[in-house]
């Protein structure tokens, strides 16, 4: 081999150290390191064919792979990208793209075409697009960062909200499960999907204003205030459990059943729901403190 004196020189003896090994050609009769006139020790301007390499991978096919010579003058760049003699079918056949799933929750309730129609509400209550879900029940850390909750499923964050009072801590299969019922008692009743009532509900019932103490001991009074959206869906949510709670409570109707009955009650706006009453109540005090 010549002297290694270009760059084009080192990279070609560097090629020629790696090819050795290779297994053997049976259908060109080289062997695994061989090399063609032009590519090691050929000339530099007579265009040989250049390095061949014989590989098996998978092993049931087999090919050739033909590396350009290096060109040491400065005027003609150096080629770099292999050339492919014969490609076989696993090389060509492009490969193919998994579509994205449509997630829905409970394998039934799509959030394609659930709409949030208060604007100021769409950025904290997370049901479509990267917050759908196939089950209420993430095990996030939503807790750990003020405002976290806002990225934690409206569904699952209605789920832990039922958890409440001490004898019903930690149940979380046992309300995934209440709430899947009531999701299906809604559906029967009203024919729309649960996802939708479920927000629509949580809209209704968030006030809009309430009265906060202003004053110091001796002296205090109450103001009215706006209250922010986050506190409007956490409001929301604590009033759609307290009241599906303490309907079911010494009744013969299940807890889903009532909890069925207060999110279409809360969605329609009606009186009859447990939210909507104590949404009122809070607005008029607040009122009445401007």
């Amino acid at each position: 081999m010549r002297t290694l004196g270009s760059k084009a020189h080192v990279l070609q003896h560097a090629l020629a150290q790696a090819l050795r090994g290779f297994t053997d050609c049976p259908q060109s009769g080289l062997r695994g390191s061989e090399a063609l006139p032009g590519a090691a020790g050929g000339s530099d301007r007579s265009g040989g064919q250049g390095i061949v390499c014989w590989w098996e991978s998978p092993p049931s096919s087999h090919g050739l792979i033909v590396y350009p010579s290096f060109q040491p003058w400065r005027d003609r760049p150096v080629q770099e990208a292999p050339l492919r003699a014969r490609m076989t079918e696993w090389e060509t056949a492009a490969p193919a793209v998994a579509e994205t799933p449509d997630i829905k929750l409970f394998g039934k309730w799509s959030t394609d075409d659930v709409q949030i129609n208060d604007i100021s509400l769409q950025d904290y209550i997370a049901v479509k697009e990267k917050y759908a879900k196939y089950l209420p029940h993430s095990a996030g850390r939503y807790a750990a960062k003020r405002f976290r909750k806002a990225q934690c499923p409206i569904v699952e964050r209605l789920t832990n909200s039922m958890m409440m009072h001490g004898r019903n801590n930690g149940k979380k299969l046992m309300t995934v499960r209440i709430v899947k019922h009531a999701f299906e008692i809604i559906h029967l009743l009203t024919g729309e999907n649960p996802l939708q009532v479920l927000v629509n509900a949580i809209i209704n019932s968030g006030p809009r204003e309430d009265s906060t103490r202003i004053g110091r001991a001796g002296t205090v009074r109450r103001q009215a205030v706006d209250v922010s959206p986050l506190r409007r869906v956490n409001q929301a949510i604590w009033l759609l459990c307290t009241g599906a709670r303490e309907a079911a409570f010494r009744n013969i109707k299940t807890i889903a059943e009532c909890l069925a009955d207060e999110l279409i009650n809360a969605a329609k706006g009606s009186s009859n729901s447990y939210a909507i009453k104590k949404k009122d109540e809070l607005e008029r005090v607040a009122k009445s403190n401007r």
